[in-house]
């Protein structure tokens, strides 16, 4: 790390080239106020605005800075993160703090989480499927339970290759012409009846490469919202409580119009009273087993991610369980105003930040 590189910050999210030309802190509205934070602890933040196309000019920028924080989903306008991860990988190697890196990312940030820490508190009865042959052979024994399963392709975002299937009603496996119930998370999707043949062909494009699926026992309290926990690194920075309609219940055929919208989801600080018992279990339990299991130390946890928790059956005693959804990694936004002071504190505590600030308050 050379001296007049000390404390470079860059915060790295899509856009074209234009974008690129012309971009400042202030103008993304969803990240300035990260990059304000990291201003007002002597910080100045420098747009990485990202696409393919340009890549060589992005690598050779961030190979200029100490830190770059990334918001970038899984699939962004078509195309997925392949050359992306390459080269944070590089400039990783190279020595640059890396937020999230790839590799975690790869450990915690896709569906398989659900899979890897099913034994956890958090976990349900969940299972992965890691070829087609291996899907089409078990899904169906796993309907033939009657119950509702969810079904979550390794890496997307948005709602994407999420389905809800279950058996139609009066229907058992064993008629020759099987049909279920599914419905796809995308927005705007209803809910249909096809065949159990037609749903298991529809899934196979998730199984190319190195794609498989996570299935999960589909959770009855879905109407009561998702909790969504803001962190940066082990501490929950805020919290999100939205009613998430995605796999609600709806009648087969409805019009796309008719299909159940989110409400709003609503933000509040990591102080928020009802949710103390859930920051207690994140902070002090599931984070470190979760880093166990996965062989993620402390300071490799991103500055910022989120697990999204849905209510799962009342225990004996009336009390409420939770449900590990997924966890968000690749680019988390938006999120609770209470989040960017933890971001920007978290970003100044690495040891090359510490230094420029010292300076900087001290000249």
């Amino acid at each position: 790390m050379t001296d007049n590189n000390s404390g470079r910050v860059a915060i790295l999210y899509s856009g074209d080239y234009e974008t690129r030309r012309n971009a400042t802190p202030e103008s993304n509205n969803r990240l300035a106020a990260v990059f304000q934070e990291l201003a007002n602890l002597g910080v100045y933040a420098e747009p990485a605005v990202y696409n393919d196309d340009f890549c060589e000019e992005v690598r050779g920028q961030l190979m200029g800075v100490n830190v770059v924080l990334v918001w970038m989903n899984p699939i962004q306008d078509g195309r997925d993160r392949t050359i992306l991860d390459s080269i944070l990988r590089e400039v990783a190697a190279a020595g640059v703090y890396v937020s999230a890196h790839p590799d975690v990312i790869l450990k915690m940030g896709t569906k398989e989480v659900l899979y890897r820490t099913r034994e956890m508190e958090w976990g349900c009865h969940t299972h992965m499927y890691s070829t087609i042959e291996q899907f089409r052979q078990e899904l169906p024994i796993r309907l033939a339970s009657g119950k509702a399963r969810v079904l979550k392709q390794y890496r997307g975002n948005g709602g994407d290759g999420v389905w809800k299937v279950e058996l139609s009603r009066d229907v058992s496996l064993q008629q020759p012409e099987s049909t279920v119930r599914v419905r796809h998370a995308k927005r705007g999707c209803i809910e249909e009846e096809v065949s159990l043949d037609d749903f298991l062909g529809r899934c196979e494009p998730y199984f190319i490469g190195d794609g498989r699926m996570i299935d999960q026992a589909y959770q009855e309290r879905l109407p009561e919202g998702m909790i969504r926990c803001y962190l940066v690194h082990d501490k929950i920075a805020g919290f999100g409580h939205q009613a998430v309609n995605a796999l609600y219940p709806a009648p087969p055929g409805a019009a796309p119009a008719e299909a159940p919208q989110p409400g709003p989801r609503l933000y509040h600080p990591p102080t928020m009273p009802k949710f103390q018992v859930l920051k207690k279990k994140v902070e002090q339990t599931w984070v470190p087993s979760m880093q166990q299991i996965l062989d993620i130390d402390a300071k490799s946890l991103p500055i910022l991610w989120d697990c999204d928790f849905l209510f799962g059956p009342k225990s004996a005693s009336g009390e409420d369980t939770y449900v590990l959804c997924e966890i968000n990694v690749s680019s988390v936004a938006p999120f609770p105003e209470s989040a960017p002071p933890y971001i920007a504190k978290a970003t100044l505590a690495l040891p090359f930040t510490l230094i420029l600030s010292w300076t900087f308050h001290n000249v």
